[in-house]
């Protein structure tokens, strides 16, 4: 019986013992598959995804909101911080008649992290010269 026992326990300490070893590699396994990702498809990916920035502006023409294109052309010739306007820093310098239209969206986007805000401005930038990928 003493041998029963003693090869029981053997067993429940062996098996114990290859189920953490295994879990730990796992673990390990689960770290290292780190995705890297540019910031224009960050960007493309808020714009287009979490953001439905893509509802309301068009790469080159006026929709709902104004086009990528324009926004980026009056941004640049008035010196303006677009990400001071996502962030409602600032007042809207392209299409203001529309801008009521756009107020809705903020509490979208109070949720976009200080990258993501970047990454979508690099996107449009990037629109705005004819990238698409």
């Amino acid at each position: 019986m003493q041998k029963i026992i003693t090869l029981l326990f053997g067993i429940v300490l062996f098996s114990t013992g290859c189920k953490s070893e295994k879990k730990e590699k796992e673990e390990l396994t689960i770290g290292t598959k780190k995705q890297e990702i540019s910031t224009f498809d960050l960007g493309k990916s808020v714009f287009n995804g979490k953001g439905k920035c893509y509802t309301c502006h068009k790469t080159d023409k006026k929709s709902i909101g104004p086009s990528i294109q324009e926004i980026i052309k009056v941004y640049k010739e008035q010196n303006g911080d677009i990400i001071a306007f996502l962030k409602q820093n600032a007042e809207p310098i392209v299409d203001p008649e529309t801008y009521a239209v756009m107020k809705t969206n903020f509490a979208i986007i109070k949720t976009f992290t200080p990258e993501e805000l970047e990454a979508v401005k690099i996107y449009m930038m990037d629109v705005s010269k004819g990238k698409t990928q």
